[in-house]
């Protein structure tokens, strides 16, 4: 299995996330990815798929063996965005480093700070289209609520999340892009607003601290020895990755809930089952898809070896429809248990936003449930548009009738 083949020339496989059809619907080809031992292809560099629950999990909690610091192809790409190290891509000790820095201002007291204000902004969203007879759940609800509440966090005017999200949409297209080939202008254009923005406020916050999040972090830079452009980098991580996953959550629960209609009926019936379809969503469609791991010397996924140096997809959303870890895992059960399925990951670099992004997700859902009692997809027979990139799997639109 260690030999690389072409990702064509096995029968029903198929692997290419640069490819906007696959990226539409991935679903089906898991299936075959799952059947059997990772497998490495060569797509002008070679990696490896771990997909099967047990190879993906194992790769996640060994962060020496796969680091999670970009190989050289995407390394280039990394660097049009500047060259500081993230929580995301870096490994311990500076992962460590980084990672208690934040996770200060994410402690479980302070996310529930948040509720009332979260629900005040939902229903704020919901207030302007309770009056029509459909609405588009990314434009109107899912897209807002998530980068009006982080930006709130940051510091930054929520008044302006339209801003922050064209910016934010654009710099996750950068994932599109094929290793070793150039960011487009316009990606790296938008990432420069981004940040002369960020610096600007990141100033401000040094002449006039506040409670927010860039004010703790200013606060932090001194003491921690964080250079200015990892407080920058910081901020932006933050911003991206505390929008864009969350907003997907939302859109792709919807679309499921809209798609298993006596799923909604329940769930409308029972608020508190809230909670565990929450983890059904993220099981199923979750927002994350995969992430990427690099491997620091020779060693073996599954019985697939693995040579130092070769980049492995790790594909979460393929483990969490594995039918070794998941009884009927194409079926949408929003009373699955247990359901320790791996969509905000595992070991060291596990979600700090998850408790955020579960309650966000579960708020938006249940407001708009409780707002419209007869809430159905506009057309259940559309095909679904899917923007962003394929690590990020987000909806364009996903119109409902009310």
């Amino acid at each position: 299995m260690g030999e690389a083949v072409s990702a064509q020339s096995v029968a029903e496989f198929y692997f290419n996330p640069w490819d906007e059809n696959f990226r539409a619907n991935p679903y089906p080809h898991y299936r075959a990815i799952l059947a059997g031992a990772p497998r490495v292809l060569d797509m002008g560099f070679k990696f490896a798929l771990a997909a099967r629950y047990a190879d993906v999990r194992a790769v996640l909690i060994d962060h020496a063996t796969y680091s999670s610091v970009q190989p050289e192809g995407f390394a280039e790409q990394q660097k049009a965005f500047g060259d500081a190290p993230t929580m995301l891509g870096s490994d311990p000790p500076t992962q460590t480093r980084l990672r208690r820095l934040v996770s200060r201002d994410f402690t479980p007291r302070r996310i529930r700070e948040l509720e009332p204000r979260i629900r005040e902004i939902a229903g704020a969203l919901l207030d302007k289209v309770k009056d029509k007879k459909e609405f588009d759940v990314m434009a109107d609800l899912a897209n807002p609520l998530p980068v009006m509440v982080i930006s709130e966090l940051l510091g930054v005017p929520a008044a302006e999340y339209l801003q922050f999200k064209r910016w934010s949409d654009k710099i996750i297209e950068a994932d599109n892009t094929l290793p070793g080939m150039p960011i487009p202008d316009e990606i790296k254009s938008a990432f420069v607003e981004l940040k002369e923005y960020l610096t600007a406020t990141i100033a401000r916050r040094r002449k006039n601290p506040g409670t927010d999040l860039v004010s703790a972090l200013v606060a932090h830079q001194e003491a921690e020895a964080l250079s200015a452009e990892e407080l920058l980098q910081f901020v932006v991580l933050l911003l991206l990755a505390g929008n864009e996953t969350t907003t997907n959550l939302i859109g792709n629960g919807m679309l499921a809930l809209g798609q298993h209609p006596e799923a909604m009926a329940a769930l409308r019936a029972k608020p508190e089952l809230m909670r565990g379809a929450i983890e059904e969503m993220l099981r199923y469609d979750g927002p994350v898809q995969a992430t990427f791991r690099t491997a620091t010397k020779d060693t073996v996924i599954g019985g697939t070896p693995i040579a130092a140096g070769m980049g492995v997809f790790v594909i979460l959303a393929a483990a969490n429809r594995d039918p070794a870890q998941f009884e009927n895992p194409e079926r949408f059960d929003i009373t699955r248990a247990p359901n320790e399925h791996l969509a905000f990951g595992e070991g060291i670099h596990f979600c700090i936003g998850a408790p955020l992004a579960r309650m966000e997700g579960s708020i938006a859902i249940e407001s708009a449930l409780a707002r419209f009692p007869g809430l159905k997809l506009k057309n259940p027979e559309a095909a679904m548009t899917y923007k962003g990139s394929y690590f990020l799997r987000g909806l364009a639109r996903l119109e409902m009738a009310v």
